[in-house]
């Protein structure tokens, strides 16, 4: 497993459990000990949690679970988003899912003559006072830790328009090709974007190759396009790309192409 995703997950674990011991996260993560001290001294230097004796406890009153996602795995990421903005044709209707990857996605498309539908709160806080944007705001119940809007009004909403294309996000891509969440009350929104969009496009970073989630979001059948970062799972491209799904590795710089 790469370190970011490491990170990312010690981060999660600490956020839902409170101070957690190293053999605890060791365990958790499938990692050595020794890793998992490593792990914590980074973390720490970078003010994202605090370690105690045995373990290390979340940094009380900072980070909110969409901040701690965010900080990790940041330049793979952005590539990811910069990549898929130029994929964008002016005048296109986006759905933009919730999550860290969509809301880099919307930091390069300023100034573009586009409409963008969304229940990212990040998404919508970006691009509110972008004129050139016309931004549409789904309805729903608000995750302020996750920034995101959900339950049946949002799921609703969906089903009254089209986007031409959506990026959508995922905590983990299986080997065999199955897109999944953590969380599952976010998965009938995502199946509802889905429904919703002519063209289907994951952002998943490397690191997520394969990943991890408690529920099922959609197989590589829902996918026409995958974005992911070089030196992703061979394995799991693999699977994805005998579903009919067209996979792109991204280099460290994004192509200036338009399709």
């Amino acid at each position: 497993m790469l370190a970011d995703r490491r990170h990312e997950l010690i981060l999660r674990a600490l956020r839902a459990d409170g101070p957690t011991s190293v053999l605890s996260l060791a365990e958790r993560i499938g990692a050595s000990q020794a890793t998992i001290r490593r792990d914590l001294a980074q973390l720490e230097d970078e003010g994202l949690l605090k370690r105690v004796y045995g373990g290390a406890a979340p940094v009380v009153g900072e980070d909110d679970p969409f901040a701690d996602v965010a900080a990790v795995r940041v330049e793979a990421k952005d590539t990811l988003a910069a990549w898929c903005a130029n994929l964008v044709k002016d005048g296109e209707t986006l759905l933009l899912d919730i999550g860290t990857t969509a809301h880099r996605v919307a930091r390069h498309l300023h100034g573009r003559s586009l409409t963008v539908i969304t229940s990212n709160l990040a998404v919508y806080e970006e691009l509110q006072d972008d004129k050139a944007v016309q931004l549409i705001l789904l309805g729903g119940v608000v995750r302020r830790d996750y920034r995101s809007l959900v339950g049946f009004l949002t799921e609703d909403n969906l089903r009254q328009v089209h986007a031409d294309r959506l990026f959508l996000g995922t905590s983990g891509v299986r080997p065999d090709g199955q897109v999944l969440d953590t969380t599952a009350v976010e998965v009938p929104v995502k199946r509802a974007m889905i429904a919703a969009s002519a063209q289907v496009v994951l952002l998943a970073d490397a690191g997520k190759f394969p990943g991890t989630g408690m529920a099922r979001v959609c197989g590589p059948d829902d996918l026409d396009v995958v974005v992911t970062n070089t030196g992703a799972d061979e394995k799991t491209c693999s699977r994805l790309r005998e579903g009919g799904v067209e996979v792109i590795e991204v280099g460290p710089a994004p192509p200036s192409i338009g399709v």
